[in-house]
C-alpha cells in the first residue's frame, strides 16, 4: 500500500470523531495563484527563440515551485494522517478505561447496597468484636483510598480523552487545510506546464531542435565559467558509505522520466529522486528541496563530496545530487528524463550534507 493510500486509509479511519467534536472550518493560508504569464496564443515568430527559451524556463521554473508546495503540503498531510490514528487509539483506550472503571464504582456501590448501606466504620461497630473492629477499621481505611484513587483515575482517564479528541480535531483540520493547498498548488502546476508546453508545440521541428541545443549551450557555458572560477581545485573528497549508497541508487535511475509529484519507482520529481536515493541509504530526509535546504546541514563548496545535494536558485526549487568530477545526477523538469550534467549548469544556492 502506497503513501496516498495509508493517508486515505488515516483520514477514514477518523470520520467517527465527528460525534466527539463540534464541526470546525478548516482556513488554509493563502496560497499565491500562478503569476500571470504571456499568452501561449501569441505569436512566437515575434520571439527570438532566446526569448521562448527563457520564457518556458521562466514556467518551469514557476511549476517547480509550485510543485514543492504540492509536495509539501502533502508531507504535512501524510503526517497528520500517521497522528490521527495515533490518537484514534488512543481514544479507543480511553473510552475502555472509562468504562472500566465506572464497572469497578458500580459493583462497590452494589456491594454496599447489599450491605444495607451502611458505612464501613457503622458496621464494625455493630459487631461487638474489638479484633475484628480493629481489623475492619484497616480495610476499610484501605478501601477508602482504593476508592479515592480509582475516582482519581476516572478524572484523570476523562481529561486524557478529552485532550486525545481536542487533538485529533485539530489534526483533522491541518489535514483539510493541506488539502486546500495542494488543490491551489496543482491548479498552478498544471497551469504552468500547460503553458509551457503549448509554447514549445507552436514551435517547428526544426526550432524545437534548435532550442534544445540552445538549452544545452546554455548549461555547457555555466559550467565552463563554474570550472574557471576554480570552484573544483579543493574538492577532492570521497564519498561516505551511505554516500556511496546514495549515489548508486541516483543514478540507477539515469533515463527515467521527470513527474511533478514523483517519487519513483518509474518516474521522479528533483527532490523526489534525492529523497528517495538517500531513504535507499537508510537516511531519511526531507521531501522538498526547500525543506532539504532548510533542514539539512549546510556545507562549504570546497568541501563537497558524493553524495551532498546541490541546491538551485535563489527559491530554493531545484536539487540535485553530486556524484564527482564536477557533475550531478538530477531530474530537470517536465519533458526531460533523469540524466547528468554539470554541477554548475544552474545558478547554485548552496551545499547540504544529508549524513554529517
Amino acid at each position: 500500500m502506497n503513501r496516498r493510500h495509508c493517508a486515505t486509509a488515516a483520514i477514514t479511519l477518523v470520520c467517527a470523531l465527528a460525534l466527539l467534536t463540534a464541526p470546525v472550518q478548516a482556513m488554509a493560508a493563502p496560497v499565491p495563484e500562478p503569476a500571470p504569464t504571456a499568452s501561449a496564443s501569441a505569436s512566437t515568430e515575434k520571439k527570438s527563440l532566446e526569448e521562448v527559451r527563457d520564457e518556458i524556463d521562466t514556467l518551469y521554473r514557476k511549476a517547480g515551485a509550485a510543485t514543492d508546495a504540492y509536495n509539501l503540503a502533502e508531507e504535512k498531510s501524510e503526517k497528520q494522517s500517521g497522528e490521527i490514528v495515533r490518537l484514534t487509539k488512543s481514544i479507543a483506550d480511553g473510552q475502555a478505561k472509562i468504562a472500566e472503571l465506572k464497572d469497578r464504582a458500580g459493583a462497590q456501590a452494589r456491594e454496599q447496597y447489599r450491605s444495607g448501606g451502611l458505612p464501613p466504620g457503622a458496621q464494625l461497630m455493630l459487631s461487638g468484636n474489638p479484633d475484628l473492629f480493629m481489623d475492619g477499621v484497616n480495610q476499610a481505611r484501605q478501601g477508602q483510598q482504593a476508592a479515592k484513587g480509582m475516582l482519581t483515575e476516572l478524572e484523570q482517564a476523562q481529561e486524557d480523552l478529552e485532550t486525545y479528541t481536542k487533538d485529533a480535531s485539530l489534526n483533522w483540520e491541518k489535514i483539510e487545510a493541506n488539502r486546500v493547498k495542494q488543490a491551489k498548488a496543482k491548479k498552478s502546476i498544471d497551469a504552468q506546464i500547460a503553458a509551457a508546453e503549448k509554447l514549445e508545440s507552436q514551435l517547428a521541428k526544426e526550432e524545437q531542435a534548435r532550442l534544445l541545443q540552445l538549452e544545452k549551450d546554455a548549461a555547457s557555458t555555466a559550467q565552463a565559467a563554474w570550472l574557471s572560477s576554480g570552484a573544483l581545485k579543493e574538492i577532492n573528497r570521497e564519498a561516505s558509505a551511505a554516500g556511496r549508497k546514495a549515489v548508486a541508487f541516483a543514478t540507477a535511475q539515469i533515463g527515467k522520466p521527470y513527474v511533478w509529484g514523483a517519487e519513483g519507482p518509474g518516474s521522479y520529481d528533483c527532490s523526489g529522486l534525492t529523497s528517495q536515493a538517500w531513504a535507499a541509504a537508510k537516511k531519511p530526509i526531507p521531501r522538498t528541496s526547500q525543506e532539504q535546504w532548510r533542514q539539512l546541514p549546510h556545507i562549504p563548496i570546497q568541501d563537497m563530496r558524493p553524495g551532498d545535494l546541490i541546491i538551485y536558485h535563489s527559491d530554493a526549487t531545484h536539487v540535485g545530487m553530486y556524484v564527482g568530477d564536477g557533475s550531478i545526477v538530477h531530474a530537470p523538469r517536465p519533458g526531460r528524463h533523469v540524466t547528468l550534467t554539470g554541477a554548475g549548469s544552474m545558478q547554485i544556492l548552496g551545499v547540504v550534507r544529508p549524513d554529517k
